[in-house]
Parts: C-alpha cells; structure tokens; sequence
C-alpha cells in the first residue's frame, strides 16, 4: 500500500515539472519591470502566445504576448498580461510553425529595449536573446465524446415497468474534453 502511494506521488510529481530546455532558476523580472528600468544581462524566463515571427538575416525575432506561466512554465492562457516582448534567437524559425496564437516559453538574457509599435502605437519591447524556445504543442480542441454500448436488453436500465419493448441503451456518459 505504501510502495503504490509513493509510486503515486512520484508521478505526480513528473507531471509538474518543465520540459528540461526550460527549467531551472530565473530572475523574477517581469516584462513590465524591463520596461520602466532597463535590467541588461539577467536571465529570465518568459512565456506568452506568439503575435508574429519575424524571421531576419542572421536571426529570427519572435514578438509575444507575456503571460504568467504555470508550474510547467507553459503559459496560463489567461485575461492578465505583463506586455509584449521580443525572443530573438539566431537562425531561421519558421513563420508557418512559430505561428501566430501558438504558446512558446523563452529563456535567455534580456539586452534591452527596442522600440516599436502595436498598431498605431508606440511600443517599447524588452528583447530577450534566446537560449532557448520551446513551442508548446497546441492544445486539443473541444469536443464532446459519448460512452456507450446497446442496443441489448435489461430490465434493470430503464426499468420492467417501461412498456415494451425492453430494448434500450445503457445511460451515456458525456464528457468534455
């Protein structure tokens, strides 16, 4: 009983940690602190849905709605936002993969600020240099599945004072996935 309880909890808690391209231990900054103080060489980790991949010459910058992060350092899509940033990396990522919507986590060193724009206004992002992205998969969409098995018949279901006939299905459980 002991050996499966533990078993239990061991994998539970694999189950919590981030991939190992993301883990490990980051400054607190947030993207709104890069913005009001610039804070050059400190390793953060950063996550978000992506806006846009701008693929360059040498490097690939990547433009990211910031939100928190979960215990798997996957990003918590949420209302709550700490600004937009720029993951540049060297290399080609590709647009059509690295697409707008798609959750990524960053780590890397932060050099800066850059100045931009969001539509019409204007923008400073923090640019961190990836060490590391890592795209999350996308997640499962919704969809309604039903369990069930019949037709056969059985007093019990649907009870032997239903009129006949007794053929019906068993209940069906609906879940949402």
């Amino acid at each position: 009983m002991k050996a499966a309880l533990v078993m239990s909890l061991l994998a539970l808690s694999a189950c919590a940690r981030p991939p190992l391209d993301v883990a490990g231990e980051f400054s607190m900054t947030t993207v709104r602190d890069a913005q009001i103080a610039e804070r050059p060489g400190e390793r953060v980790r950063w996550g978000g849905t992506i806006v846009e991949t701008r693929p360059q010459r040498d490097e690939t910058c990547i433009e990211i709605v910031s939100l928190p992060l979960d215990r798997r350092a996957r990003p918590h899509q949420t209302d709550q936002t700490f600004g937009r940033f720029l993951g540049c990396a060297s290399g080609f990522y590709d647009p059509e993969i690295h697409a707008r919507g798609r959750d990524v986590t960053v780590i890397g060193t932060i050099e800066g600020t850059r100045s931009g724009k969001v539509d019409d206004y204007d923008y400073l992002f923090p640019v961190v240099r990836a060490e590391a992205i890592h795209l999350w998969p996308e997640h499962a969409e919704e969809r309604d599945v039903y369990y069930g098995v019949g037709p056969y018949w059985s007093p019990f279901y649907w009870g032997w004072w239903e009129s006949p006939p007794y053929w019906s299905r068993p209940p069906i459980i609906h879940r949402r996935y």
